[in-house]
């Protein structure tokens, strides 16, 4: 299980993407973190996610 946001989650086999989709976010508007270290979104179909990873969604909106 990999923690997702700070709670554990079963991510057997996922990618970042299956993992984004499932939650409904958007590409376009976010940034993930694995492990300390920002994901490019270019890798976001090919890393698969780990049982041990610490993953960080953060999701941008506007406001004024």
């Amino acid at each position: 299980m990999a923690r997702i946001n700070g709670i554990e989650e079963a991510t057997d086999g996922m990618t970042l993407s299956e993992l984004l989709e499932k939650k409904g976010y958007s590409k376009r508007f976010i940034a993930v973190e694995c492990n300390g270290q920002i994901v490019p979104k270019t890798l976001y179909d090919s890393y698969e996610i780990q049982r041990e990873d610490q993953i960080e969604i953060v999701q941008f909106v506007g406001g004024g």
